[in-house]
Parts: C-alpha cells; structure tokens; sequence
C-alpha cells in the first residue's frame, strides 16, 4: 500500500492500559535494570564529578538541578491533587447536572481544513456527528475553507451519515490565505447568525478525530461552573511515520498531561490548545476577539510591525487571560491529533519546536505584562519560567563541557551518568500520564528539552520570522527594502552571538573559572590608560 494511502486506515486506540496493566513486572523490570546499570557504571568508571579542580562547576550543575527538580516536582504535586481530587469532584457535580437532564441550548462546531485527506476529514466529521447525536441536540458545523474538494467531501459525507441528526453545515469560503482569515470568517458569520450568548462553541482542527464522550464530558462543565469561558482537553497522538518520532510526541503528551492539570489548579491553563477547544459563545461574538485572532500582530524593535502566522491558538488564550477569563482543562475528555511524517523526522521536530517556541515567545513577554493581577500568581510565574528555562537548560551542557576539558572524558562520562539518572527520574513522573512505561523516554526527554532550549534563543531574536508547513505551506512575507531585511538579519545574528557569548561568561563566572572584574580594577585599568 503507498504510504500516501495509509492514513485512510487510521483506527483509534480502544484500550489505555492502567494500573497493573502498565505498571507490569516487563516495565518494573526493564527500569530495575536501567537503574542497576547507571549504578554500576558509577562503580566501574572513575567518577571524577567531585574532582576538587572541578568542584564548583558540579556545585553549580547540582544547584541548577536542584532547583529545576523542585519546580518540576512542585507541577507534580499539583497535577496530583488537581487529578486524583479537584478534578474528580467537579466531574461528580457536571454529571449529576448532566443526569440531571440539562442540555445546552445548541451545538456549534467551528472547523477549519485545507486539503486534508479524504479519510481522515471523514472519521474526524464523523466523530462530530456521533458527539452531536450523543447529546441529542441540534447542531451546526461551520466550515471555513479555501477549496471545493474539501467543502464536496464533508457535504457529502454529513448527507450519507448525518440524515437522521438535526444539523446544519454552514460553509464559508475563505478570501485570504492562512488559518486565521478562516476562522475570522467563520466567526464574523457566526457573530451574524443567531447564535446565543452562552451556546458552546468548538474550536477544532481538520485533522482532529474526537474520542467517544469527549464533548458530553466538556458541556456540562459550563453549566456547573457559570465563571467558566473556556475548556481544552486531553490529547494522544495518531503518528504515522518514523517509530522515534511516534515516541517523542507521546513523551510530549505526558508533559503535557502534567502540566495542564498543575495550571488547571489555578483556573487557568498555558495554552487553549489549538487542535480543539471549547468556549462559551459571549467573548467569541465581540469584535475585539474576532479582531485579534484573525490580525494579531507584534511591534517589535527590531523586525517592526508583523502579523502572527499561526498560533491562532495562543491569540484565544491570550484574550481570555486579559479578560481574566476562568479557564479548564478536562483530563477525560480525549482527542486523536494525525500526524503523518514522511522522512526521517528530525526536520519535523525542529520545524514544529520553531512554531511552537515562536508561538509561545510571542506571546509570552504580552502576557507577563498582563502582571499578576490578570492571572494567579502561580500562572504568572510559569510564564516568567518559561523564559528563564530556555536559558537555564544550556548551562548544564555548558559546565559539562568544561570540566571535560579540565578533567578529561571521564568528566563528560560521568555527566551522562548524571542525565541517565536525573531524567529517569523525572520519567518516573511521566510514565504516570504516559500509556505506557518507555524506555526511551529519559533520553528522548533530554533530547527535548536541549533542542527545546536552543531552538527558543535562536527564535527569540527572530520572532517575526515563521513558516508553517499546513495551510499551502505558508512562511511570513516580511516588508522592508533589501537593505533593511539584511540589516535586520545581520542584528539578529549579532544579538544572538552576544547572549551565547554572555551565557558562557555567566557560566565561566559562577564556575570559578574566570573573575569579574572589580570597580577598582577597572577604574585602575583606565586611569593607566
């Protein structure tokens, strides 16, 4: 079968093992024996992390550790009083309203596709349907789209299967290129229509199938909660293509379970997750919504005023954290994103850490701004992490290197050691929201985290230049003259050099290595001259 043809036979996991199942003695004893191996590397191999010329540096690595550790631990325990207590008791009250007989008063269902295959825009329609039909409503999808292939496969879809349902497919034909003059259209339509103020509207991607339940289990949350705005939910990952890059996503997944729970217990989540989101339909009928999602930009110093390419999912969030918006997220309600690689995979994963760090740092220092009076302290400080942890992760390679080359190989053997063991531990964590105990997961996490780190400092100087490869394979079409954009470029390589620069400096500086030099030497240093 052509691989071009194999996501037409896409089937949704029916079973995630739990407890015992995944917690089996082949997962207890494979990590039994990762461990027993790192201790007797340590036994076997010299260590020479506690040499004396090389003291500091394991004194500062350590105390980075330490410190990243804790804040991760600190999500840890969050995550578990938000899962195993907050969570389950707002489930027990938005299911006795649901049992209760409440409904919402209709269904919409905002979708956006662009050439998308036949087999999945079907199975993610269909999982539409069945939502619709489970809740025994009347719905509306509203379809925003660039071509007739698309619009002609979902119409004749709903007509096979969707006879028996009361809804309505309103299609709106997009003018502009890009995801957000879609989904502008479509809310412009919307804002026209009759849709009610508190009616629930679902963001949702092309490629996006919804898990039996997922949206039963999200609309009666609105009604128990009248403060809430807007609910995003669980995710796993359909990957067709390299077996590593299957593994990755799903590390990234249990990250994401963890830390979305952690936030939730602060009523606000990081992100309204782009893939598929719910909202009341108040904030989505203004203009200034509307407005900001389809042309939100940045003035930056640098690269001037440019709009946002993707991350439309980042613009919603943004909104509802100005607004000081109650947000959730909702652990039991689950979805299946598609993804189909072709190649090796390492150019996807850097493409999509570029578009995601982008995305975040864009819109990180506008909310950090907002100050913590918009949002929880706890929010606001995460985002403040989110910005120092680019920076922290490469101190680490960083000091590594150097006692490598004071010390010798053994240094660098030694501080491999070091990651084995640090980031199983903090797999440990992870295999408690992952589906399933993998092995790989402490050094595909380190793998993460190093190229996370690094791709955020390249981007941080180069925000307004993007490339999305859905959506006709879009790329930002910045202004200025030649002159200019080489200018701008040229800065860009100068003020990233610098920071890397400053960053070995601060490195050398608190590894004892290299002094700063005093006001007296430097007042000397002149005088001389």
């Amino acid at each position: 079968m052509p691989k071009s043809d194999r996501r037409d036979y896409i089937d949704e996991p029916t079973h995630w093992p739990t407890g015992f199942d995944k917690w089996n003695r082949l997962g207890l004893l494979n990590i039994s024996i990762y461990l027993a191996t790192c201790v007797l590397l340590l036994i076997l191999i010299p260590n020479r992390i506690f040499d004396p010329s090389v003291s500091q540096i394991t004194f500062v690595i350590g105390t980075l550790g330490i410190w990243r550790y804790g804040w991760w631990f600190t999500h840890a325990v969050r995550a578990f009083i938000y899962g195993k207590f907050v969570y389950p008791n707002i489930r027990q009250h938005a299911d006795k309203i649901w049992q209760d007989g409440w409904r919402p008063r209709h269904l919409h269902f905002m979708m956006t596709t662009f050439r998308e295959n036949r087999g999945i825009s079907e199975k993610v329609v269909r999982s539409i349907l069945r939502e619709i039909k489970t809740a025994g409503v009347s719905g509306t999808i509203w379809l925003g789209s660039a071509e007739r292939r698309d619009e002609d496969i979902i119409t004749n879809f709903i007509r096979r299967e969707g006879a028996d349902l009361d809804i309505t497919l309103r299609i709106i034909r997009q003018n502009v290129a890009g995801k957000r003059a879609a989904i502008g259209l479509v809310l412009r339509a919307m804002s026209r229509s009759s849709v009610h103020k508190n009616d629930l509207v679902v963001f949702m991607d092309g490629d996006f199938i919804l898990a039996k339940g997922a949206i039963r289990r999200c609309m009666p949350l609105f009604k128990y909660d009248e403060k809430l705005q807007a609910c995003t939910t669980d995710e796993e990952v359909i990957c067709i293509g390299p077996k590593w890059i299957e593994k990755w996503l799903q590390m990234r997944f249990a990250q994401r379970r963890l830390a979305m729970q952690s936030h939730a217990l602060s009523g606000r989540v990081l992100t309204l997750t782009g893939r598929m989101s719910v909202f009341r339909a108040s904030h989505l009928l203004t203009l200034e919504f509307i407005r900001l999602l389809e042309a939100d930009h940045l003035n930056h110093w640098l690269w001037g005023d440019f709009r946002f390419l993707s991350g439309d999912d980042k613009s919603t969030w943004y909104y509802m954290l100005k607004h000081n918006a109650h947000m959730l997220y909702v652990p039991d309600a689950l979805g299946y994103t598609v993804e189909f690689v072709t190649d090796l995979g390492l150019d996807r994963m850097v493409h999509n850490f570029r578009r995601w760090s982008g995305n975040m740092l864009r819109n990180g220092a506008r909310a950090i701004a907002l100050g913590p009076t918009k949002m929880p302290f706890f929010i606001w400080w995460c985002l403040i992490d989110q910005r120092l942890s680019m920076w922290t992760m490469l101190f680490s390679p960083v000091l590594a290197l150097l006692g490598t080359l004071i010390i010798g190989l053994n240094y660098f053997i030694s501080y491999l050691i070091f990651i084995a063991i640090s980031r199983m531990f903090l797999s440990l964590f992870l295999f408690g929201y992952a589906r399933k105990i993998e092995m790989s997961f402490p050094w595909i996490l380190y793998l993460n985290q190093l190229i996370n780190a690094a791709v955020k400092v390249y981007c941080v100087f180069r925000l307004a230049k993007q490339k999305w490869s859905n959506r006709g394979d879009q790329s930002s079409d910045l202004t200025g003259s030649r002159w200019l954009q080489t200018f701008r470029n040229t800065m860009a390589v100068w003020c990233t050099s610098v920071a890397l620069i400053a960053l070995v400096l601060v490195t050398l500086h608190y590894s004892n290595m290299v002094e700063i030099p005093s006001s007296t030497l430097m007042s000397s240093f002149f005088q001389f001259g």
